[in-house]
């Protein structure tokens, strides 16, 4: 027999304010505690200096954290110019420093713009990835160096913000592809510049259709009520709203329940909303020249199929 989950069955996704100082971990952990949630997970770490939108999705939704892991990210960086750091950012130790040069906004956005569309980027050492099933940053920790192939990532937007001539810093309005460093960015605008650099704040403003807009703090969250917190708790549907939804013909609807196949599919391309004849929300779908590669259900919708059947 199996074990019950402790824990109410939440769905849905809330988009936290992450703190600076905190892990995503141990945020997901604090939120899975004030909703007293069955199940839980994060879609993508923030380094603990960063703050700002950190989806966490509930119960079923949980099944969609790839398309978010997989979704653009937006940011708005500070970086300090002429000082490099062992870790790239400012929690690391200073290993050179270096008089910037004077610069004016537009020669910045210039040199900006020079990093904007597809490039190479190289990873920093102190990250997550893996190396022979260890993480870098765990390597970098005892001094060990192992040279990281350069991937390549899509940088959609890049604004100057601002620049602090006195402090030498500059602050950057950044939309990328997954995967991106923003770190790794700040010690390549630092090396174009010949001062050397570092990220000494980051902020995510967005991830996917997930922005800053609908973001709560924990603070906030501990002083509302177990019911007033569940306002702040998104469908499942809601990242997907951008795009197309395929209503499954009638006669269609038992066999892709069954089967997870649809006919007729030579139209759909990339993401789509599955709904049926009720215009219930029922699954994502990714499609690639009409054929259904991908399909996430959720179980709503099955278990109300399932019932109908059974009640005729």
């Amino acid at each position: 027999m199996a074990r019950k989950r402790k824990g109410i069955a939440i769905n849905g996704i809330i988009v936290v304010d992450k703190p600076k100082g905190a892990s995503s971990n141990h945020v997901l952990q604090q939120v899975k505690r004030l909703f007293n949630a069955q199940k839980a997970g994060h879609t993508g770490s923030l380094d603990p200096m960063a703050t700002g939108v950190l989806p966490i999705c509930f119960g079923q939704a949980t099944r969609i954290s790839q398309y978010l892991l997989d979704a653009d990210k937006a940011y708005i960086a500070t970086i300090q110019l002429g000082k490099t750091t062992d870790t790239g950012d400012a929690e690391g130790q200073i290993l050179t420093q270096e008089s910037p040069p004077l610069l004016d906004m537009q020669e910045l956005q210039n040199l900006l713009d020079l990093f904007i569309g597809e490039i190479q980027q190289t990873p920093p050492m102190y990250s997550a990835l893996k190396h022979q099933g260890q993480p870098l940053y765990k390597l970098a920790r005892k001094g060990i160096e192992i040279t990281r192939p350069p991937r390549l990532i899509h940088i959609y937007q890049l604004d100057c913000m601002g620049y602090d001539s006195e402090n030498h810093t500059i602050n950057v309005y950044v939309k990328c592809s997954k995967g991106t460093y923003i770190r790794a960015l700040a010690i390549d605008i630092g090396e174009k510049i010949g001062c050397g650099a570092h990220l000494s704040a980051l902020k995510r403003v967005q991830c996917g259709l997930l922005t800053d807009k609908e973001m709560v703090s924990l603070e906030k969250l501990n002083a509302l009520s177990s019911q007033q917190m569940l306002q702040y708790i998104y469908s499942s549907e809601y990242p997907f709203t951008d795009c197309p939804i395929f209503t499954i013909p009638k006669d269609e609807i038992d066999i892709f329940y069954r089967t997870g196949k649809l006919m007729n599919t030579q139209k759909l391309h990339g993401i789509v909303r599955l709904y049926d004849e009720n215009a219930q929300f029922i699954a994502i779908a990714n499609f690639d020249q009409g054929q259904l590669i991908k399909k996430q259900f959720f179980l709503q919708g099955i278990m109300e199929h399932d019932q109908k059947n059974v009640q005729h």
